[in-house]
């Protein structure tokens, strides 16, 4: 979370660059203030993240090193990587969000690549704001993906959902179809937490976390506070984007 306590006229104008930093980290992406309905516009014409049909699952071509990635839960948060790992990087994404899809599968691939190198700790903030005004699903995906945490899969399930992101929304069934290609995840808890939405609790406190950020859509990528690579799209590409993490001290060979 972003946190400016300096008071006067300094901390206003501190705050001032923070808020429009975050504003802009945004700038290509699905805003905070749509709903579902909105966010087939913005997001279906997200390139990869355009979305797949109704049944269609597919996985992420690194899933062999996600699998091998430790999560756990962190208050709202998932956190993927060796806790000790140098460095921090916050995700902040929602499942409905088309170009959070078409991150996940360019920028956000790059990012896990270094957490599976113990290079950096990866914190998600799961959004769910594109469920305003309808039923996109985005809730029951974030319910999903933490009890996915549960059973040990969270890295590579949660790099399946953004890739099997369909252009409608999510529904129960989809979402055990794609836990059925995630080796180890289906099972009588994960099911049950999938039908019963035993985390929807959960995903309305990381919501509340996301919008404390003062972000203003997805996808967004926060190191001490402020957005990598927003700028000439650097996040929807993997070697511009683990440039801009390079620049920021996550990776590279000082790393």
């Amino acid at each position: 979370m972003v946190e400016i306590r300096r008071t006067g006229r300094a901390g206003r104008v501190v705050g001032a660059v923070v808020a429009a930093a975050l504003l802009a980290g945004a700038a290509a992406g699905c805003g905070a203030g749509e709903g579902s309905g909105a966010a087939a516009g913005a997001g279906a014409g997200a390139g990869a993240g355009a979305g797949a049909g109704a049944g269609e699952v597919r996985t992420s071509p690194i899933a062999g090193q996600l699998a091998k990635l430790p999560a756990g839960v962190d208050g709202a948060r998932i956190v993927v990587g060796d806790p000790a790992a140098p460095r921090t990087a916050q995700v902040l994404v929602d499942p409905r969000c088309g170009y959070c899809a078409k991150f996940e599968g360019t920028g956000g691939e790059a990012l896990l690549k270094l957490a599976a190198e113990g290079k950096v700790k990866v914190e998600y903030l799961l959004a769910s704001f594109l469920d305003r005004g309808g039923a996109g699903g985005s809730v029951r995906a974030v319910n999903a993906l933490r009890a996915s945490v549960e059973a040990g899969k969270f890295a590579e399930y949660q790099a399946a959902v953004f890739a099997s992101r369909p252009k409608a929304k999510f529904t129960d069934g989809h979402l055990l179809a794609i836990a059925a290609e995630v080796p180890g995840l289906r099972g009588e808890a994960f099911d049950r937490a999938v039908a019963e939405q035993t985390y929807k609790g959960w995903a309305g406190e990381a919501e509340k976390a996301f919008e404390a950020t003062g972000a203003q859509g997805t996808p967004m990528v926060l190191v001490d506070g402020r957005p990598v690579g927003p700028e000439d799209g650097a996040m929807f590409d993997a070697a511009a984007f683990t440039e801009a993490l390079e620049a920021v001290g996550i990776g590279g060979a000082a790393a």
